[in-house]
């Protein structure tokens, strides 16, 4: 194996401008593929069923791509200045996950992978595979297999040097390099992450019930959130930092050097008075370029209601009401549940009295009949 063209590759991507890179086989242990069959037989990948169609390429590198022999593996730290939770506590605004207050990591990223890609081809009689989390490969383990970090209780990838703020890239390559050691668990006795969890999405240390947890119901749920779980959720509309955040190991994070990965202003503080306005062409010219807009407009709003339903603010409702009649049965549905909590009885029931007779959609139709208001005066 050359020691040599590995600490070349790892002095090319780190002027490229990633923050770590190591090395590992391309291949993982077997333990990996076992979590993950257990992951997805248990349900908890709730309706994200890519992961179980790609189930068998997911558990192995070399089922993805046989003539693998290596795996590059790149971080990028994301990590900001302050508490992160600082707008959880404000609850007029909103509360979007760090890692999508800037531009979307998967643009910054692969433009930065293809040129480390084409150099590495220019270099060596060789073949490459880039990957920045859009392919069935297990990035998290590959990363702790190569001493990047290892996964913490969280189930998310902790770093000594980054704490819990890194996203990650591989590049497969059929090259045979001198690979890095793997990282060992650092977590020890500390359950911070688990207990801090809104809705209690991890039924045991390193195991995530995806179903409960706020990040899935925000970004990948396409459907009604479940009612057990919106006042948990608060004024988060995209993603949830909770777990990361208290992880002690962020204490060794510096503030992210990428520019691009920094809020930008309208994140800064975003108000849910302004979010809930947003229709579809303005919600994609206030989002392009960032991770939100992956979500569309209907289940952004229906996020933002939540967090209105759950802000104390009477002063909300008039945004509220105007999407009573809103195209989409998703808004229409969390209209109706964030007005039942901001709205005295007398104004609520009215609006009942005027929209329910004419709600054809079943789901809405039950958030009407579902109130509890409705159901004390039965």
């Amino acid at each position: 194996m050359n020691e040599a063209l590995s600490q070349q590759i790892r002095d090319k991507a780190l002027g490229l401008g990633f923050d770590v890179v190591a090395i590992t086989a391309a291949r993982l242990d077997e333990s990996a593929k076992r979590n993950l069959t257990e992951y997805v037989a248990r349900g908890y990948h709730g309706d994200m069923a890519w992961l179980a169609r790609t189930l068998e390429r997911r558990g192995d590198p070399r089922a993805l791509w046989p003539e693998a022999k290596s795996a590059i593996v790149l971080g990028m730290s994301y990590a900001s200045e302050g508490d992160p939770l600082e707008l959880t506590r404000r609850p007029a605004h909103a509360s979007v996950s760090i890692y999508a207050r800037g531009r979307d990591y998967h643009d910054v990223m692969k433009k930065r992978l293809k040129s480390l890609a084409r150099w590495l081809a220019e270099s060596e009689p060789c073949c490459v595979k880039l990957f920045v989390d859009t392919a069935p490969l297990m990035e998290k383990p590959l990363a702790a297999a190569a001493g990047l970090g290892w996964q913490g209780k969280h189930t998310n990838l902790v770093s000594r040097r980054h704490g819990s703020w890194l996203f990650l890239a591989s590049l497969l390559t059929t090259l045979e390099l001198a690979p890095d050691l793997p990282e060992t668990d650092h977590c020890g006795r500390c359950r911070r992450c688990l207990d801090i969890c809104p809705t209690k999405a991890f039924p045991a240390p390193y195991r995530l019930d995806a179903r409960r947890c706020i990040s899935y119901l925000t970004i990948e749920h396409k459907g009604h959130i479940p009612r057990e779980f919106r006042v948990a959720i608060g004024n988060r509309i995209y993603g949830c930092d909770d777990c990361l955040a208290v992880c002690p190991w962020n204490k060794f994070a510096a503030r992210a050097r990428e520019h691009a990965f920094l809020p930008g202003a309208f994140l800064t503080a975003p108000k849910l008075a302004d979010l809930v306005m947003l229709d579809d062409a303005s919600f994609r010219q206030v989002f392009a370029g960032s991770a939100i807009k992956r979500i569309g407009r209907e289940r952004f709003v229906r996020n933002v209601l939540i967090a209105i339903g759950n802000s104390g603010e009477p002063a909300l409702a008039a945004g509220v009401e105007r999407l009573l009649d809103d195209a989409s049965p998703l808004v229409r549905a969390m209209a109706v549940w964030a007005l039942d909590r901001l709205l005295a009885r007398a104004a609520f029931d009215r609006l009942r009295a005027g929209c329910l007779p004419h709600e054809k959609d079943a789901a809405v139709r039950a958030e009407w009949d579902g109130s509890p208001r409705k159901q004390a005066a039965e």
